[in-house]
């Protein structure tokens, strides 16, 4: 039971985590869009593979910090009207 659970939030951890990837990805880089090649051909010449990670954690680590104070906001709300 606790293993399945567990198995989930991981699951969605991760979703929330590529989500923030390729939109991220898709908004500094519009070309992905029309030409995908031209900018992964550019990203292997530079060597730049690690920054797109780098930038999606910290932007998922700013996500996972509000999701975490607006569950405790909503916890004190609901325990307050039990």
């Amino acid at each position: 039971m606790i293993l399945e659970k567990f198995k989930h939030i991981i699951k969605k951890e991760i979703l929330i985590y590529l989500s923030t990837l390729f939109v991220l990805a898709l908004i500094m880089h519009i070309d992905l869009i029309s030409d995908p090649l031209s900018r992964l051909n550019a990203m292997q010449e530079k060597d730049n593979y690690f920054h797109p990670f780098l930038y999606s954690f910290i932007i998922y680590a700013i996500i996972f910090i509000l999701r975490k104070i607006i569950d405790f906001i909503m916890g004190l709300f609901e325990r307050k009207s039990k």
